[in-house]
């Protein structure tokens, strides 16, 4: 990549995508902590992106922001940059850079099964492929959702007693969960933690269904007994959680598939439900957009770069900063 290099710098237009710290010029391509930070001067990202950067950080967040829809070509100088639906959550992007002739897809965060709660994935044909690997292992092989989420449900009907008390991310897991639920016909209400609460009704704006929840109130601890309660991972953790009577902790993450993981946490019923591609749609994905080079931005890469060099394709590792795993992915 002799224009951009491995900061996911791109030296035409003084334009970095996704940078960990303050900078003049930044593409975001989701509204993720790691990828999506406060303090810059310019910001390139879709109108859902932007919004909920302003939830998170403030209206004042970044000096100017400019919105680019999907499918859209911005031409900026001699660079062209296209936005493609990611799948990741709400707003989130792959960013096609084009310079003279040379194609360059950067994934941001992605995964390629359908969710109703953002636009789905769409595939990016181009010469070079920047991409994640956050399960970047041929161990991570994500189960049907839905049979996950009916997991949670069965639950439901033979502890009709106990709160099940799930660990969702505040942004896009939460909304992903609770609208996997509707899809089953669970048209109960749902109750969250307040730290959901500003994100679940930004979804609700953009016409994402939800359906009917609302903020919990621990007056009553029976109040509870055979309902849904969504939190972050950290308040399952702490004694916010100890407040219900004789909790069934749930934890909604790719990483549950990891079951030392899932007994450190305490999590008594985990549910394998990702936001990430795992090891087959990341393989599949770089055979579809017949890329010659990869780079891989983060997660498990030395995986994905012996795998692209047993198929001829050049692989290097980029190994960025600031891109943390998330505990609750």
């Amino acid at each position: 990549m002799q224009w951009i290099n491995e900061n996911l710098y791109i030296s035409p237009i003084n334009t970095y995508i996704d940078p960990y710290k303050p900078v003049e010029n930044a593409i975001i391509t989701h509204g993720h902590a790691d990828h999506a930070k406060p303090g810059h001067k310019n910001v390139l990202a879709t109108k859902e992106t932007i919004n909920i950067m302003k939830i998170r950080y403030g209206e004042n967040c970044a000096e100017n922001f400019q919105e680019l829809p999907l499918n859209k070509t911005l031409k900026i100088d001699n660079v062209k940059i296209t936005f493609y639906p990611a799948g990741h959550i709400l707003g989130s992007v792959q960013v096609l850079a084009e310079y003279k002739g040379e194609k360059i897809n950067f994934t941001g965060d992605y995964k390629t099964k359908k969710d109703k709660t953002c636009e789905n994935f769409e595939p990016v044909r181009c010469h070079t492929l920047v991409t994640e690997a956050t399960f970047g292992l041929p161990v991570f092989q994500h189960p049907n959702e839905h049979n996950e989420i009916k997991k949670l449900l069965r639950s439901l009907q033979l502890f009709p007693e106990r709160p099940h008390v799930v660990g969702v991310y505040a942004l896009g897991k939460a909304q992903r969960i609770m609208g996997l639920l509707r899809q089953q016909r669970y048209d109960k209400e749902i109750f969250i933690h307040g730290a959901l609460e500003k994100l679940c009704n930004y979804y609700i704006k953009e016409n994402v269904f939800l359906g009917k929840f609302s903020k919990t109130n621990l007056k009553d601890k029976k109040e509870y007994q055979g309902e849904i309660i969504l939190a972050p991972p950290s308040a399952i953790k702490n004694v916010w959680s100890r407040k219900f009577e004789d909790p069934i902790i749930c934890q909604a993450s790719g990483w549950m598939s990891i079951k030392q993981r899932a007994k450190q946490s305490l999590v008594e019923l985990p549910l394998i439900i990702s936001d990430h591609a795992d090891w087959n749609e990341l393989t599949d994905y770089i055979k579809l957009t017949r890329a010659e080079n990869v780079y891989v931005t983060h997660g498990r890469d030395e995986a994905i770069v012996h795998w692209c060099k047993m198929n001829k394709i050049n692989g290097l590792a980029l190994s960025l900063s600031g891109r943390e795993d998330e505990e609750d992915l």
